[in-house]
């Protein structure tokens, strides 16, 4: 195989982040890392290449197929790398229903089985779909490979899959997904290199960003999940709700008269951290407010997480091993401290000096359950499931 980098796709709903990763044998190594800002006019690109960051101000229109700013932001890619040697482009999908187990090479009827899972993303997917089509236009050479959020909860057995409405409706596709599946397949994995001995045991894995959730794993591979038919589901999230009463649903839609549209923008961007504290959706500004309203955010925040973590720890029969990654996960003490304290109950003991320092372990050597940090990689999944595909044996004929 001559071609030696790798491109990434990870597409958000206002952002794209992009990694380029060289191949080397049968590993691919980050070199490069970019995000895509559609909320900003002009566009901007922000690129970080090891020590380096550069911000671009991209020209382009933000069109329909995006091929426009995908052709300015490769433009300035090729000045800093050779983009005559690509050996395939992946992308993060959010949503594989159960229509893909694992990662697949893209062509036009994947495509087509991914735009019409759109209806269960409504905010990651068609922008999903659109990189696909502007990179088929852009670079018609270049192999693409899909991966997908959604695969590894593909382990969740049916009682956990399943929501108590009609046979016929879970038969239709309702039933519980689970979601930001490349980041816990990426987690799991570093947990089997840095501790194996809890590795395989009982483990729960928290996601906190933006988006948050979280994931109970045994034997490496997920039993249960936070988020469940869709993105909203679960803990509260910076502007998304989590887990409500469906009764709330119909009340907003029936007595309030608020449209769909209006009960969405609500649900996805008015609500979580944002909603509670009228302030912010970013931890870190609540965190350092002295509002009261700031305080009850973080409060709920920590409380659901705690709660969730207790229905999880059921799930698995116990829990040997407690894991904090993502943004908030990785560099917020207090969040942690937090969530921790209310799960005293389980025995866990955090270390104040080790947690403070952002360190890898930071429970007590007498806690009965481990808790660590360990930094999320989703791009690097993608990139390795690329390559994967990209090198699996054609079918025999």
């Amino acid at each position: 195989m001559s071609a030696d980098l790798l491109i990434t796709f990870n597409a958000g709903s206002s952002s794209v982040k992009i990694g380029l990763f060289e191949v080397d044998g049968a590993v691919s190594r980050r070199l490069a890392s970019g995000v895509i800002d559609f909320r900003k006019t002009p566009l901007s690109f922000r690129v970080t290449e090891g020590p380096a960051i550069f911000k671009v101000d991209l020209k382009a229109r933000t069109t329909d197929d995006l091929s426009e700013v995908l052709a300015e932001t490769f433009s300035w890619l090729a000045k800093h790398f050779d983009l005559r040697h690509i050996a395939a482009v992946g992308h993060r999908v959010v949503h594989g229903g159960d229509t893909f187990a694992g990662p697949v090479r893209i062509d036009e009827t994947s495509i087509k089985a991914i735009d019409a899972l759109s209806a269960l993303a409504p905010l990651h997917q068609p922008q999903c779909v659109r990189l696909i089509r502007a990179i088929q236009k852009l670079r018609s050479d270049v192999v693409q490979v899909a991966s997908f959020d959604t695969s590894f909860h593909r382990t969740n057995a049916d009682v956990v899959r399943r929501f108590a409405i009609p046979r016929a409706l879970h038969e239709s596709g309702i039933k519980r997904y689970g979601f930001h599946g490349l980041s816990y397949k990426y987690i799991a994995g570093e947990l089997a290199r840095r501790a194996p001995g809890v590795a395989w045991g009982k483990v729960i894995i928290a996601h906190l960003g933006s988006g948050a959730s979280l994931c109970a794993i045994e034997d490496g591979v997920s039993r249960d999940s936070s988020m469940g038919f869709s993105t909203l589901d679960g803990i509260p999230m910076a502007t998304r709700c989590g887990a409500l009463d469906p009764g709330v649903l119909l009340h907003l839609l029936g007595p309030l008269g608020r449209t769909i549209t209006e009960v969405e923008d609500t649900l996805y961007h008015q609500s979580g951290l944002l909603g509670v504290s009228g302030i912010s959706a970013d931890s870190r500004e609540l965190l350092m407010s002295d509002q009261p309203e700031a305080r009850e955010a973080i409060a709920l925040f920590t409380f659901r997480i705690a709660g969730e973590i207790g229905r999880l720890a059921a799930t698995l029969g116990g829990i040997d091993a407690l894991v904090f990654t993502a943004g908030i996960g990785e560099h917020q003490p207090q969040i942690r401290a937090e969530i921790c304290d209310r799960l005293a109950w389980l025995g866990l003991k955090l270390s104040p000096a080790a947690n403070a320092a952002n360190a890898e372990e930071i429970s007590t050597r007498s806690s009965p359950v481990s808790a660590y940090i360990i930094p999320t990689n989703e791009e690097q999944v993608i990139a390795d499931e690329a390559f994967s595909v990209l090198n699996e044996r054609a079918p025999a004929p």
